[in-house]
């Protein structure tokens, strides 16, 4: 079969999908118990504690990161349950959830293993990028930023998943490399559509590359990433400023940004993304 092809590759990943013949990423089982627990509002601190204690790698992390300078403890936090009640539930859901999505980015062999850990810590970047971006949306959460820059490229693992399957593919990195930039959004989709997050959220693994969406007059989450991705793509990516109009992009006009100026001069600005970066470290 001919994977390079990019409409007969979409066909078989969607079809392979449809017959559980190609597995689709998932949260791990401790994120997904933390999110519907506090999605419940039932949950006290003690038994949210209980939940993530049930991954005490993860549980680990918090408590590291709770204690980072992201976070700017006062005094060291030294139980989860602690973390739990000094950063509020909401919070420890939407963080999990980010700690966990590094077990999704794992690669089951080593012949693409680059490439998983080069789209994740593009992703960590994104993520990081629009956290510091949401701290200047009132209205927006920060951990949710964060979180829609970190599955903002999900689509990709499905399709180096497939590849790994087929050598012939994995081999023509050109190839690959169409496959990845053209599908991603696509099957972004229908893994956003099998997972327990927010519509807003969940948006941002397929709506990110358009360019002219203009849904709201208020920035969402999708305008924070895309934001992100179009800066970093202007200092990776020599030819992007001339395959795209940034100064007509609506996302950072919502943002109150100017095109001309890069994010990451704004004061305060790369100080919280290297904090937020160095959390996944």
């Amino acid at each position: 079969m001919d994977l390079k092809n990019e409409a007969r590759a979409l066909e078989y990943i969607q079809s392979a999908i449809a017959n559980n013949k190609l597995v689709l990423p998932t949260l791990p089982e401790v994120a997904l118990s933390v999110r519907q627990a506090v999605n419940s509002g039932k949950v006290s601190d003690a038994e949210l504690a209980r939940v993530i204690s049930g991954d005490p790698g993860l549980a680990t992390r918090l408590l590291q990161v709770a204690n980072s300078p992201l976070y700017r403890a006062r005094q060291k936090i030294e139980s989860l349950q602690m973390a739990i009640t000094r950063m509020g539930h909401n919070v420890i859901r939407n963080l999990i959830t980010s700690l966990a999505m590094q077990q999704v980015f794992n690669p089951q062999s080593p012949l693409l293993a680059s490439y998983f850990h080069a789209t994740w810590k593009h992703s960590v970047n994104i993520a990081s990028v629009s956290r510091a971006l949401a701290l200047h949306c009132r209205h927006l959460d920060k951990e949710q930023a964060m979180l829609a820059g970190l599955i903002h490229q999900i689509g990709k693992l499905p399709i180096l998943t497939l590849a790994e399957k087929f050598p012939e593919l994995a081999q023509d990195r050109a190839a690959l490399d169409h496959l990845l930039n053209a599908l991603h959004p696509t099957i972004g989709k229908i893994i956003m559509e099998s997972w327990d997050l927010p519509e807003g959220l969940r948006k941002a693994a397929w709506e990110y590359l358009d360019f002219h969406r203009d849904p709201a007059p208020e920035a969402d989450y999708v305008d924070v990433v895309q934001v992100a991705y179009i800066e970093n793509e202007l200092v990776t990516n020599p030819s992007f400023a001339d395959l795209v109009n940034v100064a007509a992009v609506p996302a950072f006009h919502k943002l109150g940004l100017d095109p001309d100026i890069e994010v990451l001069e704004i004061e305060g600005v790369a100080e919280e993304v290297a904090a937020a970066e160095q959390i996944f470290i």
